[in-house]
Formats: C-alpha cells, structure tokens, sequence
C-alpha cells in the first residue's frame, strides 16, 4: 500500500521540522497514540490504539529516522505489532521546502500488514490509512498554527 500527499503549513521550515521530532508534538497528532518515547536521537518506541474495520487493537512499535537530509529531507522506518489482530512495517520519505515563511511538506509512505488486519481487505485498509494520515497532518497543522498564535 502506497500513499503520497503533500500539506501546506503555515510556519517556517525549521519550526516544522522541529515540531517533527518533537515526541510530545508527534503524541498529540498520531490517531490513537497513548505513549511515545524517544529512545534515542533517531529512536522512538510508540502505543498505538487503531481500529480498522471490526478490528481493533493496541499496537507496540518502533520508529526508526534517518535524517541525511535534515531539515529539507528525512526518512522514518517502523514496524510495530498488534497481537492478534496482526503486524505492520513501513517507512516513509518526507520532504520539506520553504515557500516564504511557509512550508511545503510533501510524504510517500510504504506500509505491508499481516495477521488478521490482511484480511479485511487492501480497500478498506487504504482508506483508513489515508484517513489516518490525513487526520495527523490537520492536527499537526493545527498544533503548528496554534504555537505561532502563541
């Protein structure tokens, strides 16, 4: 499953990328996500509550950032696990360009699921990614106007 989409944020690119590796900025944006931890510089372990279709489960994780091309390009990789009701791994590359005092951040995320979650249907499970996804950015967006505001 492949997503790409981009968002237009109203901050500067070095605010956005540091709200992006901010655990505590991440935390309140991620759908679901009870605990997120920064393990190290470019290590971060996540709770994540989702329900997809009839499934719902309480996944565990790691995220992995590759940031080669800060703060214009990074890269994240994570898998995480869901008991029974399955797994997932993917990763994403996210660029950032400035635009006047604004950011254009555009991402294509990769993601393969197993276990039960697999079985639910690739349409259903593409639509509650993108839903997913686009509930994060409106949130990040929001949390990004809402420290410029302040």
């Amino acid at each position: 499953m492949e997503l790409v989409d981009e968002i237009t944020i109203e901050a500067p690119i070095e605010e956005v990328y540091a709200a992006l590796n901010d655990p505590e900025v991440l935390k309140r944006c991620i759908p679901g996500c009870e605990e997120l931890i920064k393990k190290s510089e470019n290590e971060l372990e996540a709770k994540v509550v989702l329900k997809v279709g009839p499934v719902k489960a309480k996944f565990s994780g790691e995220v992995v950032l590759n940031t080669e091309g800060a703060p214009s390009a990074f890269s994240l990789s994570g898998q995480g696990n869901g008991g029974a009701a399955g797994h997932a791994k993917g990763g994403a590359d996210v660029t950032l360009t400035a635009e006047g005092g604004r950011t254009i951040l555009r991402y294509e995320a990769k993601a393969a699921i197993g276990g039960k979650l697999a079985q639910l249907g690739s349409r259903l499970i593409q639509s509650t990614a993108k839903k997913l996804a686009a509930k994060f950015f409106k949130s990040f967006s929001d949390v990004m106007t809402e420290e410029a505001v302040s």
